[in-house]
């Protein structure tokens, strides 16, 4: 089983975790084109469990014995597999209502709001978990991209006013609502998975009844995709803009329409599973919140690339540059909290 032992390369690999949590959004930009976020949905959890089948049975198999991926699945106890499995069920009630937010107000407003506190949230609850980190830094870097949201939701504020009309203000009001719950909810995933999970590799074997990132990410997985039945078929039912959509639609889509949405639950699951392996060696809490500065990445993609903010006023323009001077001087913190 492969993990990260060394800590510069430990955080290097959260940076590669802030890109890919940061960046999946894009393929569902790409798929709503043409494509309901819902159905997109659907596509996104079955590249979520494939992809952790694939990790397992490669690099989470490396060197055999009691780490890899199958015995661990074995023999770690099945009343562990409780944990790992709520959390997908957290974080899928979660980024459901962040692909709503998405859907609704775009990139740049549903990934600063939603994920930065879920970033937050899940920061604390980690450090309770483990205790790395310097706490005063940690506190002091969380403080400071807490006044990164509210520059950027401000910016956001600025670009309805200008644009004006009823509808608009309507749209504003449930987009930050929906990426608001999902980030009080997303907090919760990344502690319930951790606390089943063996940090120490240096052991000859995980403790007894604990799992590896391996094995607890396939069972976070199957939470995802057993709740994805009950939640995304409520969205599909009661959407948050359009018409309800049918579960017979999912049959109707091209295929390379669906491989763009498991491209972009792989390109999650890529993040999420490196921000385990590298929780031992970072910290749950630091290797956490380095990888939720996806904030500032998916922020960039919505403003350069998706030009959510096009025909904004120069306010707009200052707020998102405070946004993102406020969040790397806040991730730096955090970076060397774990020195």
């Amino acid at each position: 089983m492969y993990y990260c032992s060394n800590y510069p390369l430990a955080v290097a690999l959260c940076v590669v975790t802030m890109l890919c949590w940061g960046s999946w959004g894009n393929t569902q930009k790409l798929a709503g084109k043409t494509w309901r976020y819902e159905l997109f949905y659907w596509d996104y959890v079955i590249g979520l469990v494939l992809f952790s089948l694939l990790a397992g049975f490669t690099v989470g198999s490396l060197g055999g014995g009691a780490w890899s991926f199958a015995e661990n699945l074995r023999y770690s106890a099945a009343s562990q597999w409780t944990w790992p499995f709520l959390g997908g069920i957290v974080f899928n009630a979660s980024n459901i209502l962040l692909s709503a937010a998405i859907a609704v107000a775009g990139m740049s407003v549903a990934f600063p709001v939603g994920v930065g506190l879920a970033l937050v949230g899940g920061t604390v609850a980690n450090w309770f978990v483990d205790g790395k980190g310097d706490p005063r830094l940690i506190w002091t870097g969380l403080a400071v991209i807490v006044a990164s949201i509210v520059c950027n939701a401000l910016a956001f504020k600025a670009r309805q006013s200008s644009a004006g009309g009823a509808s608009d203000a309507s749209s504003v009001k449930k987009g930050l609502w929906l990426a608001i719950c999902a980030g009080l909810l997303m907090s919760w995933f990344s502690p319930l998975v951790n606390r089943v999970v063996d940090m120490d590799f240096a052991n000859a074997a995980p403790a007894a009844g604990r799992m590896t990132p391996y094995s607890a990410f396939f069972i976070f997985t199957l939470g995802v995709f057993a709740s994805n039945f009950v939640f995304n078929t409520i969205m599909m039912k009661k959407p948050v803009a359009g018409e309800p959509v049918k579960g017979s639609d999912w049959f109707k889509g091209s295929l390379p329409v669906h491989l763009v949405g498991i491209l972009g639950g792989a390109i999650w699951a890529t993040g999420t599973l490196l921000s385990f392996v590298t929780a031992g060696t970072a910290g749950a809490a630091i290797a956490y919140s380095l990888g939720q500065g996806a904030t500032l990445v998916s922020a960039l993609w919505g403003i350069l690339v998706w030009r959510e903010f096009k025909g904004a006023p120069k306010k707009s323009a200052v707020l998102n540059f405070a946004m993102i001077v406020l969040f790397i001087a806040g991730l730096a913190l955090i970076v060397k909290a774990g020195n």
